[in-house]
């Protein structure tokens, strides 16, 4: 039975016991104050929501740009050509044209976000089962098929991230680094949990959120009172 290592019981007994605390920036001081690894660990928030994503319309998706960003060099891949292939240039995007499809079935990888213009689609999906399954492939819900490339690549790289319910009902995100300032991490929460209320799905019933927890990469998770977070989530 696996078991966890020294200095993660050492973080887990200095944390309160069983309390789901109501204030966000003391959750964040307590995620800081756990951390122990020798790199800038990413802070995750992981949030438990009463849909059963069996269902096509209890489905939770959406994308929110974090107002601190994530602290993550996003490198983001444009498909486009023409006119648009020089405006993703300029907006900042990393690799930019089509010879990148067939880069790619040849086995490169080295980028994390891939937008697409609507003309090129009917090319970017032979590569479906290559980027799908990684999370990858470019999507209209996700807002990054669009001719607005420009704009596209700039609220990537200010922080803009997709979020989706999992095949459990939860949802998994980062919302920063354990070097900003918890009030930073605090309103890069605030941002997300928004954005999961107003992607409650009507066929939602009952609780929609029932937990949040906030952890860094290797630390133990802090929980939150969810009733911070179920303002307006009756119908």
């Amino acid at each position: 039975m696996p078991t966890h290592g020294k200095k993660y019981r050492q973080a887990v007994a200095r944390l309160p016991r069983e309390t789901r605390l109501e204030d966000p920036v003391e959750a964040m001081r307590l995620v800081k104050q756990s951390a122990y690894a020798a790199f800038d660990e990413t802070v995750d928030a992981a949030v438990r929501l009463g849909v059963d994503p069996r269902h096509a319309d209890q489905i939770v998706r959406g994308t929110v740009t974090l107002p601190h960003g994530t602290g993550k060099t996003t490198r983001v891949l444009v498909f486009a050509q023409g006119e648009k292939a020089r405006e993703a240039e300029e907006a900042g995007a990393d690799f930019v044209g089509l010879d990148y499809i067939q880069k790619i079935k040849d086995g490169w990888l080295d980028f994390d976000v891939a937008v697409a213009t609507p003309d090129v689609m009917g090319q970017v999906g032979q590569l479906g089962r290559i980027l799908g399954p990684r999370g990858l492939m470019p999507s209209p819900k996700a807002g990054t098929v669009t001719f607005d490339v420009g704009r596209a690549v700039r609220e990537i790289k200010a922080g803009k991230i997709e979020f989706r319910v999992d095949r459990t009902g939860n949802v998994h995100a980062p919302i920063g680094k354990v070097s900003f300032p918890p009030e930073h991490l605090a309103e890069n929460l605030e941002a997300l949990m928004d954005a999961i209320l107003r992607a409650r799905p009507p066929a939602a019933k009952g609780t929609y959120v029932r937990s949040v927890t906030v952890s860094s990469t290797m630390g133990p998770g802090i929980r939150l009172d969810p009733n911070l977070y179920r303002r307006a989530t009756t119908r």
